[in-house]
């Protein structure tokens, strides 16, 4: 179970509003117009547009529930705003590299805003955890599924203020 706090950039709160703005004034509008129309169209045991229509209804306000929860735990925080520039702490870009000298970047992200294909990580991730208050020249190990990998910290930035998190 993830913890009450829930750790997310201003961008990341943005996000999730957007979403949920989206869900609340357009998506849940136009499906309760199709299931109003349906049902008094007469027999809803084999109405499509109905059984689809409520279907798809309970999931929208599953997600709006889900959202609502998460923002009401939100916690932003700015990486910008990081006094301690020299660790990793939540928002930092950092470099990695392995055994190999592959290098990798990745951001430490909330939870609700990773997207590994993008190099962003949960803040609550395996990965994520292994890097907490490292400094550039540490090494560490992170348990993965896969078995264990060492990478070397090469570099860590922090955004300015005003610059998106990558």
């Amino acid at each position: 179970m993830k913890s009450a706090s829930n750790p997310i950039t201003p961008q990341g709160l943005s996000a999730l509003k957007a979403r949920y703005d989206h869900l609340l004034g357009k998506e849940r509008p136009e499906i309760v117009e199709i299931v109003s129309w349906a049902a008094g169209n007469g027999d809803r045991s084999e109405n499509g547009d109905y059984i689809y229509g409520r279907k798809r209804m309970r999931e929208i306000d599953r997600e709006l529930s889900h959202l609502a929860r998460r923002m009401k735990a939100a916690r932003v925080i700015d990486p910008a705003d990081q006094p301690d520039r020299g660790k990793v702490w939540f928002g930092a870009s950092v470099t990695l590299a392995d055994e190999h000298d592959d290098k990798r970047t990745v951001t430490l992200v909330g939870d609700d805003e990773q997207d590994a294909s993008l190099g962003r990580i949960g803040w609550a991730s395996p990965m994520a955890r292994a890097l907490h208050g490292a400094v550039v020249g540490d090494l560490r190990t992170v348990r993965l599924p896969g078995g264990t990998k060492e990478w070397e910290i090469v570099a860590i930035s922090y955004p300015s203020s005003g610059e998106t998190t990558a």
